[in-house]
């Protein structure tokens, strides 16, 4: 009884270690950005200091089962916290970095520390070689386990506060069992039973309120008002709303502002409609908000189909029925005209075989490599298939100005798979100077002339937009491959000298 109830903790070590770790690693990465690098990171400090952990094991000689129970007490409550405290540091503390190692440290030497203090424990009643198969084959399927069910399941429908205090409960609940279970063993058993009751109570409450904690911390991230927030196995949506202004954001990062985003979308499609000639097939990949969909209702009057590709469910229904954002579309995504996949676009353009006569590509900004592939040389010798001999692809390409390689990195790749390139500029007050790419199979002619009658672009604005300054004009860079992703590397260098600027 005793060992198998030693080794079912082994299965909660491995499952909780774990999702300590993909919490700080996600958190990480909302924060601070460039989620590969975060992760690695955070790994990394991990796993060395579980080996710091089990190294220190040596020096626990007595009470074996007590100094157990104490670490399963410590890692339930330091890890049930872990994820309200560096939420709420990084506004307030300028070296978050540190803090957020020192607890991955923290959480990692507890937990290196319990499987040799079980094994030590357990050495008597099991024999040895079964006793460390045993011990790893579950601390393997425990890590299976939270691998699963942490971004399937917990982050999408718990959120990673509430994630945090579950696990660190899990934690607690099978100290408490334990401590029960050989109660007549621990030497220290009313001081066990107070401090793990104590753990207890404390991440009840924190779990009791988590939503409320989640909400105020959000409003302390947030300047404006939060009028909805929505998670998602992808990502965190959150719209704020003050006087006439609403903004999306997702992960943390601002993609829109109502009051000049009319801007960045007439600048993404209009320029795109004065090349192609009656576009009558219409692809948008990204844009799930509705806003390129609105501009093409807007300018063009006789079209036969608009698809969407946008990755999350979550996002094409917000927009389709949150009445603030349908107001802000003017309803495009419910027109009957537009069909829309919520597809991975690297997947379903590969497998694509409609041919279009216009593809608009709005993707976020190429922070990570999962985006970092809709800006290889790969995804647009995917577009080249399905795109028409005299069709036009557009796609957003950030900051000519904060991110100037990775703008002319996305050009010079776009323009390495075959295509003629006309890269263009316009000034969006939320996000200063942005850029874009115009892409054709042929040479660029004029086929409409636009008697344009929109809230920002006339037709001396669309001629004025494809000259560059000195300061942005273009400069050599390597091409974007999906194998070798020199764009993220890029933008990451780029960002982050942008904040430190600002």
């Amino acid at each position: 009884m005793i060992a198998y109830s030693l080794l079912f903790c082994v299965i909660v070590i491995a499952s909780c270690g774990l999702i300590y770790e993909l919490i700080a690693a996600t958190l990480a990465s909302y924060l601070l950005g460039d989620s590969v690098t975060q992760f690695s990171t955070i790994i990394g400090i991990y796993l060395f200091s579980m080996g710091i952990g089990s190294y220190l094991s040596k020096y626990f000689d007595k009470k074996l089962l007590d100094r157990f129970i104490e670490i399963e007490i410590a890692v339930g409550f330091f890890g049930g916290i872990l994820a309200t405290c560096l939420f709420f540091l990084f506004e307030f503390v300028d070296q978050f970095r540190i803090i957020l190692y020192c607890f991955v440290t923290l959480i990692g030497i507890l937990v290196g520390l319990e499987i040799p203090i079980l094994l030590r424990i357990l050495k008597d009643k099991i024999e040895f070689k079964d006793l460390v198969s045993k011990v790893l084959a579950l601390d393997y399927i425990g890590g299976l386990f939270a691998s699963l069910v942490f971004p399937f399941f917990f982050v999408p429908n718990f959120g990673l506060i509430s994630t945090s205090f579950l696990f660190g409960l899990l934690n607690s609940f099978v100290a408490f069992w334990a401590i029960w279970i050989f109660r007549e063993r621990l030497e220290d058993f009313k001081k066990l039973i107070s401090m793990c009751s104590i753990v207890i109570l404390v991440l009840l409450i924190g779990l009791f309120y988590s939503e409320k904690i989640s909400e105020t911390l959000d409003n302390n991230f947030y300047s404006d008002k939060i009028i909805f927030t929505k998670k998602s196995p992808y990502q965190k949506l959150v719209v704020t709303s003050s006087q006439a202004d609403v903004k999306l954001f997702i992960n943390g990062n601002l993609q829109f502002s109502s009051l000049d985003e009319y801007r960045y979308h007439e600048a993404l499609v209009l320029p795109a409609l004065s090349f192609v000639k009656n576009p009558q097939n219409i692809l948008i990949l990204g844009g799930g908000d509705g806003l390129a969909i609105r501009e093409i209702l807007t300018h063009v009057e006789d079209f036969e189909k608009i698809t969407l590709v946008d990755l999350d469910p979550e996002m094409t229904k917000t927009f389709s029925e949150n009445l603030d954002l349908v107001r802000l579309n003017d309803g495009s995504l419910l027109e009957e005209k537009v069909e829309i996949f919520n597809e991975d676009a690297f997947i379903w353009t590969r497998n694509c075989e409609v041919k279009y006569d216009l593809i608009i590509c709005d993707f976020p900004d190429p922070s990570n490599y999962s985006l970092g592939k809709l800006y290889s040389n790969t995804f647009y010798n995917y577009i080249s298939n399905i795109l028409k001999d005299e069709g036009i692809l557009t796609v957003q390409s950030t900051s000519p100005f904060f991110a100037k390689k990775s703008f002319w990195c996305i050009e010079n790749t776009i323009r390495s798979t075959g295509f003629q390139t006309k890269p263009y500029h316009i000034f969006v007050p939320t996000f200063g100077e942005w850029g874009f790419v115009l892409a054709s199979k042929k040479d660029f002619q004029k086929q409409n002339k636009f008697d344009l009658d929109s809230q920002f672009l006339n037709n001396e604005i669309l001629n004025s937009m494809f000259k560059f300054p000195k300061d942005i004009s273009e400069i050599p860079t390597e091409i974007n491959k999906l194998n070798n992703q020199i764009l993220i590397r890029y933008y990451s260098e780029e960002e982050e000298r942008a904040n430190k600027s600002f």
